[in-house]
């Protein structure tokens, strides 16, 4: 018996992808989900475990009456409690004498992601965002970004409130003393960013080169790889990206500079 020779102008079969799960029947994979759903189970138990060492850490006492400058003018960083008796903020870090498109991409991730503090007053938990950025070129940037929760410039302020941006701070108040209770960086802050959580559900995770992903599969990029973009949607980390959601905003256009004169603040 002979094979049947292929045609010279036969379209040739593609190859199998080899960065796809294999395919089985559903009996087959629910049997795999639900193994999964036990370490899953795991995972939230131990958080919550977690959860409950931080609520048993010493705080530190900081000085409440230190200014921080804000829409209103300087303020007392007591005032951005509101009233309320927890504080949550984020440290955005700021590149001085930058355009918008300079800013710190990392931040921007994150402070995009929270656009609302209802749920947290709901909770008697106020929200603010801090940088060293001085406010007349911190002012400008919140208007472009449209963000509507307050900001405020610690420029000039030492100790825990103007230090270590790039950072989840969370204080509590006595009165009108102020405590430090807790503080996160790097990748504790993916707390802010879901994209993070919701991109590791899927097939391919966050397509990065330090991830587990199964043999086979291709290469990914650097981490970060999508936090700038240019203006025709590539990624990019380049003079002519803008951190991703930068390009929704009214009057975003190209760019071929980040505009950076120095490190951070």
């Amino acid at each position: 018996m002979t094979s049947t020779p292929t045609a010279p102008d036969a379209v040739p079969r593609e190859q199998p992808r080899t960065d796809l799960p294999p395919v089985v029947d559903l009996e087959t994979w629910q049997t795999a989900r639900d193994e999964l759903l036990v370490r899953e189970k795991a995972h939230t138990r131990e958080g919550d475990a977690l959860a409950a060492e931080r609520r048993r850490l010493p705080m530190v006492e900081v000085d409440s009456t230190v200014e921080a400058v804000g829409a209103d003018g300087p303020v007392p960083f007591l005032s951005l409690f509101q009233g309320r008796e927890d504080l949550v903020v984020y440290k955005h870090m700021w590149h001085d004498g930058a355009p918008h498109q300079g800013q710190c991409e990392g931040c921007t991730l994150s402070a995009w992601h929270f656009q609302s503090s209802v749920y947290l007053n709901a909770a008697g938990v106020s929200w603010a965002v801090v940088t060293t950025g001085a406010w007349d070129e911190v002012a400008p940037f919140v208007e472009f970004m449209g963000y509507t929760e307050p900001w405020y410039s610690v420029r000039d302020v030492d100790g825990v409130i103007g230090s270590d941006m790039g950072s989840i701070t969370c204080f509590v108040r006595d009165g009108d003393r102020v405590f430090l209770t807790y503080e996160t960086t790097g990748r504790g802050t993916e707390l802010l960013t879901p994209t993070f959580a919701l991109l590791d559900l899927t097939a391919h995770g966050r397509r990065e080169d330090w991830q587990d992903s199964p043999d086979g599969w291709p290469e990914g990029h650097g981490a970060g790889w999508f936090w700038r973009k240019d203006s025709d949607d590539n990624p990019t980390w380049g003079p002519t990206g803008r951190p991703a959601a930068q390009w929704s905003r009214p009057g975003a256009t190209p760019v071929t500079t980040l505009g950076r004169t120095g490190e951070h603040h």
